[in-house]
C-alpha cells in the first residue's frame, strides 16, 4: 500500500507536465516566419520583393533556388592537402545542382561580401557563409548527391573518371557541395546579396534582383530566421525557424533560349552574328574558327561554363569546316595524304581533350588557352617579317602557283 501511495504524486506530476510539452511545440511552430512575394512571375529576370514577419530580434536570411532546373557541377581536387602533404587527385561530380542558387543576407553584412570580392578568385564560400551567418540558411545544395572518384591522369586518357569511391557522409557531402556551388557560380555576387532589412519587431523585407539569362521555370524562396547562436569551443549551435516555401516563375520568349547543360539562357541573335564574322576569318586561315570563337564566348558570356563552350564549339565548327572543305577541294588546295595523316592524330587528341577538360578550372583553361594563342600569334607574326619571307622564296613560289590555280578555277566556273 505504501508503494501505491508514493506513486500517486508522481503520476499527478506527469499529468501536469504532459500538456505543457505540446503547448511549447505549438509556440515554436507558430514563431516560424511568414513569407509574401509581391510578384508571382518575372519576364527573363527582374526584381521581386519578399516580405513577412519573423520572431522579434531574429536575423533573417532568404534562400532562392531554381526548383525544376538542375545542372551538372564538377571539381577536381589537385591541390596538396596541408595536413597530409599529399595531393588527393579526387574528382567530385553531381548532376543535381540547382541552375540558380543565391542567399540574401542582412544589409549590415555587406562589408563581409566586399571583403570576399576583394579576395578575387581566392575567396572561400564556406567562410563567407559562416561570417555572414548564412550557413544557417544553406540547405538546398546540401541535399544533392555528390559522387567522388579516385582519379588518375591515365584513367582520364582512357576515358574514365577513375574509381568510384564509397558515398560520403552527410557532413562531408555538405562541405563538398559548398565547393561545387562556388565552382559552378564562381562570383560572390552570383551567390550572395545583402538586401534584407528587419525591424526590431521582426518585420522584414528583401529585394531580390535576378539578372537576365537565368533558367526559366519555377523558383522557390525560403526564409530562415535565426533566433539564437551559441558557441561551445569551435562548435556553433544555431536555433532557427524556417518559413513555408513560396514560389514564382521566370518566363522567357524566343530568341532567348535555355541551354540545359549550361544552366543559363542566351539570346541567340548575338552568338549568330559573332560566329558569322569569326567563321569568315577562321576559314581564311584554314580553320573552322573555333580557336577564335572559344575565348570570345568565354569572355563575352561569362555565365557559360568553359567546359560547355569548349564542347559546343566543336560541332559548330563542323559547319564552317564542311563548307570550307568543299570550296578548298574545288580549287585543289587540299592534300588528302597529309590531311588524313594529321587527322588520325586529331582523332586521338579529340578523345583525350574532353576528359582533361573536366579536370581543369576556368582560370587554368584561360591561362593555357591564352599562352597557346600568344605562341601561335608570335609564330604567324614572325612568318610575315621581311627576313623570314626572303629566306622562304620557295614558299612564295608555291603561294603564287596556288593563286594562279585559284584564278584559273574561278575563270572556269564563270
Amino acid at each position: 500500500m505504501k508503494v501505491k501511495f508514493s506513486v500517486l504524486p508522481l503520476l499527478a506530476l506527469v499529468m501536469m507536465v504532459l500538456p505543457i510539452i505540446p503547448q511549447a511545440q505549438a509556440q515554436e511552430t507558430a514563431s516560424a516566419p511568414t513569407i509574401t512575394l509581391d510578384k508571382t512571375s518575372l519576364a527573363n529576370g527582374g526584381e521581386i520583393t519578399v516580405s513577412g514577419q519573423a520572431p522579434a530580434g531574429a536575423q533573417v536570411y532568404v534562400e532562392v533556388y531554381a526548383a525544376d532546373k538542375k545542372v551538372r557541377a564538377n571539381r577536381f581536387d589537385g591541390k596538396k592537402d596541408p595536413k597530409t602533404g599529399k595531393i588527393p587527385y579526387k574528382f567530385y561530380l553531381t548532376h543535381e545542382m540547382p541552375a540558380f542558387y543565391k542567399i540574401f543576407v542582412p544589409k549590415d553584412m555587406q562589408p563581409e561580401l566586399d571583403k570576399a570580392k576583394a579576395a578575387g578568385g581566392g575567396w572561400k564560400y564556406s567562410e563567407v557563409l559562416k561570417k555572414t551567418g548564412a550557413n544557417a540558411a544553406y540547405s538546398e545544395p546540401a541535399k544533392i548527391k555528390v559522387d567522388s572518384y579516385q582519379a588518375t591522369i591515365m584513367a582520364s586518357i582512357l576515358g574514365s573518371r577513375g574509381t568510384l569511391l564509397d558515398p560520403m557522409d552527410e557532413k562531408a557531402t555538405k562541405s563538398e557541395s559548398m565547393k561545387l556551388v562556388k565552382g559552378r557560380f564562381r562570383s560572390v555576387n552570383n551567390l550572395l546579396g545583402a538586401s534584407v532589412e528587419t525591424t526590431p519587431e521582426g518585420a522584414y523585407t528583401a529585394k531580390m534582383k535576378l539578372r537576365k539569362g537565368l533558367a526559366p521555370g519555377k523558383y522557390n524562396v525560403i526564409v530562415t530566421a535565426v533566433t539564437a547562436r551559441t558557441m561551445d569551443g569551435d562548435k556553433e549551435t544555431v536555433k532557427k525557424v524556417k518559413s513555408e516555401v513560396a514560389s514564382f516563375e521566370n518566363k522567357q520568349t524566343f530568341p532567348t533560349v535555355y541551354l540545359g547543360n549550361a544552366g543559363t539562357s542566351i539570346n541567340l541573335l548575338w552568338p549568330f552574328l559573332l560566329t558569322l564574322v569569326i567563321s569568315i576569318f577562321g576559314v581564311l586561315m584554314g580553320a573552322g574558327g573555333g580557336f577564335i570563337l572559344n575565348p570570345i564566348l568565354v569572355s563575352i558570356f561569362p555565365a557559360l561554363p568553359h567546359t560547355i563552350v569548349a564542347g559546343t564549339v566543336m560541332p559548330t565548327v563542323l559547319f564552317s569546316q564542311g563548307s570550307g572543305i568543299y570550296n578548298y577541294s574545288k580549287i585543289k588546295f587540299i592534300n588528302w595524304k597529309l590531311g588524313i595523316g594529321v587527322g588520325c592524330a586529331m582523332l586521338v587528341g579529340g578523345f583525350i581533350g574532353p576528359k582533361l577538360t573536366e579536370l581543369i578550372t576556368l582560370d587554368q583553361f584561360k591561362f593555357a588557352f591564352g599562352w597557346i594563342l600568344l605562341v601561335l600569334a608570335g609564330l604567324m607574326f614572325w612568318q610575315t617579317t621581311p627576313g623570314y619571307l626572303e629566306k622562304n622564296k620557295k614558299e612564295q613560289a608555291i603561294l603564287k602557283e596556288f593563286k594562279k590555280r585559284a584564278e584559273e578555277a574561278a575563270k572556269g566556273n564563270q
